[in-house]
Formats: C-alpha cells, structure tokens, sequence
C-alpha cells in the first residue's frame, strides 16, 4: 500500500467495512491518515453496517471519508423499475446502484485499493496485488490477494480491530440485507451472496 500511495496519484480506499476492507482501513490510516476512502452506500445496508462505519470515523477520523449514493432514491427505483427490483434482477439493482456510482468515482482517480482475496471466490482466484482494471479504466490494487481468510483474522484480532457483528453470526461477505444470507457449513465464503440467484459479483468486479 506504500507502493500504492507513492505512485498512483489519485487513489481512493473503496470501503465494503467487511472484515477484508477494515483491515485494509486500519493499515491505510497508519500509513496516511489524510488518504481517501469512499463507500458505496445503496441506502440498503444492515443496521450493524452502519453502526460499523460510525465506530470506524470514531476510531481512525478519515478526514477524506466520502458517502458515495445512487442517483435513485429506492422510492425513484420502485417507481420506474416496481418494488424490491434486488429479488427480480439483481443485476439491474447492482448496476443502479452500485455500478454507475463507482463508475462516477473512479472517473476522478487514477487507481482504487479493494479487499479482494483470491481465496474469496472462484471468480477472484486469479487477483494480482497489482492489475490493471480495463472495465474502469484505472490501476486497482488488492493488497490481501494473498491472504487467507485466517490471516484477516489474525490481524483483527492481534490490532483490535473493529469488525461488522454479522460475522460471528455466519456471515463472512456482507453486502445489503435483502440480498445477504448467513452461509451454511462447506459453501464458500460468497455463497451467502444473491441466494438463490446464480450471481456471486455485483458487477464491480467482474
């Protein structure tokens, strides 16, 4: 991430506050306290979520903290698209509101860090520490590509690390409530995600 910040002019922490993406948080703000982070808000997180983004600027300040919202209110959404668009086309309801908002982001910067970890998912198997994002047209670093979902752990628990209350409870992605479940024993760390639909990415990654 040092590496990162000194050569990537305009870079930005793209925040989930998942247990990868606070472990990132914790080493940027040592690194920088003045570095950029935005979120994703989809207006459709879970309360803890929340709860969690307030503990983080308590505990790190992030000076440089942007909230980053669709253009649609949900009300504007279920309007144009009818209710609870996320349990008919989730790809659609990603796109509204998780894709274009990124896409305006990162057309101001040159390069975003994520939590991506090869381990995550059969569709991150292959992520690089550093990569080109030819879908956004920027550098896109995941400094824990290489670690193990241990490994995130270990480093939560040995800095004290704030983390999302849900993954005590069988929840190792969280992303919005309607579209998030607990995962049950032998799936992987994404199956949880979408369920029951065939659809482990919203689209920002892939």
């Amino acid at each position: 991430m040092r590496t990162a910040l000194e050569r990537i002019p305009r870079l930005a922490l793209a925040c989930s506050f998942g247990a990868e993406d606070m472990v990132i948080l914790d080493l940027l703000m040592k690194i920088d306290p003045e570095a950029s982070v935005f979120y994703l808000d989809t207006d459709l997180f879970f309360p803890e979520t929340y709860a969690l983004r307030d503990e983080a600027v308590r505990r790190y300040g992030i000076p440089n903290l942007r909230r980053i919202r669709p253009d649609l209110s949900l009300e504007a959404q279920a309007a144009e698209y009818g209710e609870a668009l996320w349990s008919r086309d989730p790809d659609l309801c990603c796109y509204l509101r998780k894709v274009q908002p990124l896409e305006q982001v990162l057309a101001g910067l040159d390069g975003w860090i994520t939590g991506i970890r090869r381990e995550q998912a059969p569709t991150r198997a292959r992520a690089e520490v550093f990569e080109i994002d030819g879908k956004f047209g920027v550098v896109k670093v995941n400094p824990l590509a290489y670690w193990t979902w241990e490994d995130v752990w270990n480093y939560i628990r040995a800095h004290h690390v704030p983390y999302n209350p849900l993954h005590d409870r069988g929840y190792p992605s969280i992303g919005c409530a309607p579209c998030t479940r607990p995962v049950k024993p032998g799936e992987d760390l994404r199956a949880g995600r979408w369920s029951p639909f065939d659809k482990t990415e919203c689209g920002l990654h892939g």
